[in-house]
């Protein structure tokens, strides 16, 4: 597993640890850097602290996006997982948006149900489809 892979899962943690918590994403990687778990990867920073800022605007379109499911219907690892898909499609300028999807969808892969990928897919190749100035 690459760093950049690596650090998207320890992203995943501190953001899912942060919803189950009722936390914000800034709270939860404060704790975890507090806690002495060892300092996080830049990108992992950079990931939580952008989902962080932009995550109305993130959680608006997951909304409009995600037809027939809202956000708290869904898994928190899957929501967490479309959080940070979507941030990087519209805000990480050296990711290309059909690596964040393939990233999100490994995470899910992994982590959630066997449904969560063509779900995850299905999303965020949505809102890359109609964002495509932002890819």
């Amino acid at each position: 597993m690459g760093a950049r892979s690596k650090a998207r899962k320890r992203a995943l943690d501190v953001l899912y640890s942060a919803d189950l918590r009722g936390e914000s994403p800034t709270e939860a990687l404060e704790r975890v850097i507090d806690a002495g778990d060892g300092p996080p990867n830049d990108y992992t920073l950079t990931l939580v602290r952008g989902v962080a800022a932009e995550v109305v605007r993130i959680d608006g379109l997951l909304d409009q996006y995600s037809t027939g499911w809202s956000l708290d219907r869904m898994p928190a690892v899957d929501r967490n997982v479309l959080r940070l898909g979507v941030w990087e499609m519209l805000y990480a300028d050296d990711v290309p948006g059909t690596v964040a999807v393939t990233e999100a969808m490994a995470l899910v892969q992994d982590l959630s149900t066997d449904e969560s990928p063509t779900f995850v897919n299905g999303v965020l190749g949505a809102i890359q489809r109609a964002h495509p100035a932002d890819d």
